[in-house]
């Protein structure tokens, strides 16, 4: 069964109203002049990365691929856009048979990206690319935030398993992507059923502190979870006393307890009183799992703690600080004519405060040592150096409108992993920094 015939709320049938009302204007005045059909190149890239951090994580891609095949514009939605006048008549007769006809390059999902980095490369008229830019930008400026804070909770995890735990901290769409995308950057599982249902990630959970609340005791609630749920449950040692739940769960449970759970109080001090308890207490497998509004630094601090996977929520679904890449889509190349042989003429954005855009249909290849490490993102134009043939980054993603390279999220979060394990080891220290490689332009 596929989730999306069922035409749930995490899925939407047309993506064609995420766009922004000058999209349309612009095709009504490029359909009046002429030049709507000119042959485009358009390209989404960052110009640089949020500060601090030492690469980027693309992530969405597969969204994008499914946001481009729903891009319709049906009936009511005509018919919006004809009450409001956002368009004349003549582009409304244009937009009733939309449909992408053109060819999509980019990065494959989960590959690390840096300043100038084409992510994604949209080719096709203008008309028909021109629409595109918001729902792009959308989901990649989102997802790969998201990709990029999970992939530093994982290195900082140091292997520990993660679960995504963020759907009470943002929208409820946002949410099942949210948990997508921390998936591509390493973590293992999520809290959000729609996540789990839309795209098959491991689903986890077992009580809150409510369930706790609701019985006269501690150990009425822990024997209720325990006799629904068995003793390999996680038991949330943290509403009352810490060290008499932890007594009181093991006594309930016996020393198989799966688990318990922190979520509040100095969690480094916390989690090493609760494992010399458990271990005294014989239950020496009993993993210890914490919560409590979590980053990439309050996991690095816990490195040396017993803890046995992190859940984190707020700072995840938030880009643990840098809700989005920056990235933008930019005309790069246009034909001289609306003339379907008429050459690629390159045009850039030339204006002042660091706005401006490198002119050009572009490759990228990432340029590797004697050792197989990253040492530079090299960009250009025109023919691929022989020394670089092996390593470009771009693969075809759409040709002539029809999706030719979906794949599964495994698929991704393995490439994510490959990407970080070939740059420099300083790629995944916290601490401040540029770029962990330079762009170079060839």
């Amino acid at each position: 069964m596929n989730p999306a015939d069922l035409g749930l709320p995490v899925d939407v049938p047309s993506t064609a109203l995420f766009t922004d009302h000058y999209e349309l204007t612009m095709l009504q005045a490029a359909l009046a002049s002429g030049t709507a059909d000119r042959r485009s190149v358009f390209e989404v890239f960052t110009r640089r990365l949020p500060e601090g951090r030492r690469y980027g994580v693309l992530s969405g891609t597969g969204r994008v691929l499914d946001a481009v095949e729903n891009f319709r514009f049906d009936g009511a939605v005509l018919e919006f856009l004809r009450e409001r006048a956002v368009v004349d008549d003549r582009t409304l007769d244009w937009l009733a048979s939309y449909r992408f006809s053109g060819d999509i390059w980019g990065y494959p999902e989960g590959e690390v990206y840096f300043p100038g980095s084409p992510v994604l490369r949209v080719e096709g008229s203008f008309a028909e690319c021109v629409l595109l830019e918001t729902v792009i930008l959308s989901i990649l400026n989102h997802d790969s935030a998201i990709a990029a804070a999970a992939s530093r909770m994982s290195s900082a995890a140091g292997g520990r398993p993660l679960i995504e735990m963020g759907a009470r901290r943002t929208h409820e769409l946002a949410a099942v992507a949210s948990a997508r995308a921390a998936y591509v950057g390493g973590f293992t599982s999520t809290s959000d059923l729609a996540a789990g249902f839309r795209y098959g990630i491991p689903t986890v959970g077992t009580s809150a502190h409510a369930f706790t609340l609701l019985h006269d005791d501690e150990r009425g609630a822990f024997t209720a979870q325990v006799a629904s749920l068995g003793n390999g449950t996680t038991l949330l040692v943290d509403t009352y006393d810490v060290a008499e739940a932890v007594r009181t769960a093991v006594e309930v449970a016996g020393t198989g307890l799966g688990a318990v759970r922190i979520d509040s109080g100095d969690l480094l001090l916390v989690a090493h009183r609760v494992r010399q308890q458990l271990d005294e207490l014989g239950a020496t497998e009993t993993r210890i799992v914490v919560t409590s509004d979590l980053d990439e630094y309050a996991i690095a601090s816990l490195a040396a703690a017993p803890v046995d996977a992190y859940g984190v929520g707020t700072q995840l679904v938030t880009g643990s600080g840098h809700p989005t890449c920056s990235m933008v889509y930019k005309l790069v190349a246009r034909a001289a004519s609306a003339d379907v042989k008429a050459p690629l003429v390159s045009v850039a954005k030339k204006s002042s405060g660091g706005k401006t855009s490198v002119g050009g249909r572009k490759w990228a290849a990432r340029r590797v040592d004697a050792d197989g490490v990253a040492e530079a993102e090299v960009i250009g134009t025109g023919p691929v150096p022989a020394a670089l043939a092996d390593t470009q980054l771009l693969v075809q993603l759409v040709k002539g409108g029809e999706v030719v390279a979906r794949e599964s999220l495994e698929t991704a979060r393995d490439r994510h992993r490959e990407a970080l394990a070939g740059l420099p080891l300083s790629a995944t220290q916290l601490s401040r920094g540029e770029a962990v490689i330079p762009t170079e332009y060839a």
